[in-house]
């Protein structure tokens, strides 16, 4: 039976409210909406102990006690659609697998406040005239909108990508947005006037506020910028963190590598328990990041470099350096083998490994088993309720 951290009482409650989702069968996005929330979780348990099950014996999946308006990250695809000789603003998200924009009003799983936001900026992009992007004819201004929350401060963001660094009647339209959405705490404009399907352009002007949202994280504190890469959902990212932390066995004399780090969130939140942290990430503004979080915090034992990971642990090996922990939390795609060879050079002890896609998680076992690594535990998390999605953290260990 799927482990879920959630009483009978609050259980039946949601299943009794389950509201239904107008857009379902458009969208694409939420598989599983309108199903029994326990029944999902079944199903993704089942399916991680199926992949898995040559290697180690999963420990359950961990459910939200409402797995509703979890994502604390919303995006909008402006558009427009012409009735007659009229012209409406419209926002939505593409249809799964298609560069088709559905129309969105209240999505089940996206933050309430940030979709309020969103609505608004519409209506007044239609007041100031401001034009939607039109992909087909490169006509327009406003292209996307984005708000990120930050779920335990309170802090909001709002990014507006425009086609030209230039908003129109800018002082009124900030000064009504913010009479309406006083919990806006800061907001940016950045310019994306490149043809394709990129959301978010490398130029940014910052209209008001700090230009990031700050937000807590396992007892840590953390900037996020529009381009940062957080986890949407916040309840369930500190659960997962806490248990891999659990695997990991620190004892505070470990030198730990975070690969693919990102912002330093599992290396930060982890750092305190440990000897050294060293995270490794490809994106420069990401270490960048990490590396002022790591100061936020005051975490003098922890450092990032901008590179590529595999490399970086060959280097280590070739020196005589070693690591005794290792956290990875690679893309969809899973690892390589010449990454799995490159943990194998450094002697790294143990590996906690988090997965969002349990298929390439299992074929990186299969790898990792070649040069040593025999995986320990496991246990699933439901990151994304109503998606097929699943987030497993796996321990390995090299005798």
């Amino acid at each position: 039976m799927a482990k879920q951290e959630r009483s009978p009482e609050t259980a039946q409650k949601a299943e009794n409210s389950r509201p239904s989702c107008p857009y379902r069968k458009k969208c694409g996005g939420c598989e599983t909406i309108g199903q029994d929330y326990r029944k999902t979780l079944l199903e993704k348990e089942k399916s991680v102990e199926k992949l898995l099950k040559s290697f180690v014996k999963p420990d359950g999946i961990v459910g939200m006690d409402d797995p509703y308006y979890y994502r604390n990250k919303v995006h909008r695809v402006v558009s427009y659609e012409r009735r007659g000789r009229q012209e409406f603003h419209t926002a939505g998200i593409y249809s799964e697998g298609t560069h088709k924009v559905v129309p969105v009003k209240n999505c089940l799983i996206e933050n309430k406040v940030a979709q309020k936001i969103i609505d608004d900026i519409l209506k007044l992009a239609k007041d100031f005239k401001i034009r939607a992007y039109n992909e087909d004819s490169g006509v327009g201004l406003l292209r996307h909108i984005l708000v990120r929350t930050a779920h335990a401060t309170g802090e909001l963001m709002v990014t507006l990508v425009l086609t030209s660094p230039v908003l129109p009647g800018k002082k009124n339209f900030v000064r009504i947005l913010r009479e309406q959405h006083p919990e806006i705490t800061t907001l940016v404009i950045n310019v994306n006037n490149r043809p394709g399907t990129m959301v978010l352009g490398e130029r940014e002007s910052l209209v008001f506020g700090k230009g990031y949202i700050e937000d807590e994280l396992c007892g840590r504190r953390f900037q996020i910028s529009s381009r940062s890469f957080y986890q949407v959902n916040s309840v369930q990212t500190e659960k997962l963190y806490v248990q891999a932390a659990e695997y990991a066995g620190l004892t505070g004399k470990e030198d730990i590598i975070d690969a693919y780090c990102g912002i330093g969130t599992i290396g930060i939140s982890v750092a305190g328990k440990a000897k050294t942290v060293t995270g490794i990430e490809l994106n420069r503004d990401a270490v960048r990041d990490a590396a002022g979080n790591a100061r936020l915090n005051g975490m003098k034992n922890c450092a990032f470099s901008a590179g590529d990971a595999g490399n970086f642990l060959m280097k280590m090996a070739a020196d005589g350096k070693k690591a005794d922990v290792l956290f990875m939390d690679p893309p969809r795609s899973g690892s390589t083998e010449e990454f799995i060879d490159a943990v194998a050079a450094a002697g790294v002890k143990r590996v906690v490994y988090i997965s969002c896609n349990p298929e390439t998680l299992a074929r990186d076992l299969a790898w990792f088993e070649k040069r040593g690594y025999r995986a320990e535990k496991a246990r699933s998390f439901d990151m994304f309720p109503w998606t097929r999605h699943v987030e497993t953290v796996c321990l390995l260990t090299h005798s």
